[in-house]
């Protein structure tokens, strides 16, 4: 089991960059799986990016894909999402959780462990 804490949202302009960070508890954190999904007002949760155990496989939405950077420090408990070249659309509350099963996964009821959000607000 662990539990996330996501931190680093805000409020930036369009073009802009954000870092975010899910610290979690549990010494078994470095044996999981890792994903970010984001969901705005009205709509679905929406898969965002994953990252394996390893640090080294990683999966994308494509709507992300190219902007965005996931990545993980399993010696700090911690994974990170790098945002570059934000736009109003990434505008949504960003959430950690540990996969089920592998990163290959994009639907929500495949993670678990979700953590309470951080929120990400993109001006034009």
């Amino acid at each position: 089991q662990v539990q996330p804490v996501e931190s680093g949202g805000g409020l930036v302009q369009a073009g802009g960059s954000l870092r975010l960070s899910c610290a979690a508890s549990g010494h078994m954190f470095s044996y999981y799986d890792m994903g970010w999904f984001r969901q705005a007002p009205g709509k679905e949760r929406e898969f965002v990016a994953a990252v394996a155990w390893n640090g080294r496989d990683t999966n994308y939405s494509p709507s992300v894909k190219g902007r965005f950077t996931i990545s993980r420090d399993n010696a700090k408990n911690t994974i990170y999402l790098q945002m570059n070249s934000l736009i109003p659309e990434d505008t949504a509350t960003y959430y950690c959780a540990r996969a089920r099963s592998s990163i290959t996964g994009t639907t929500s009821v495949l993670y678990d462990n979700w953590g309470q959000g951080t929120q990400v607000t993109v001006s034009s």
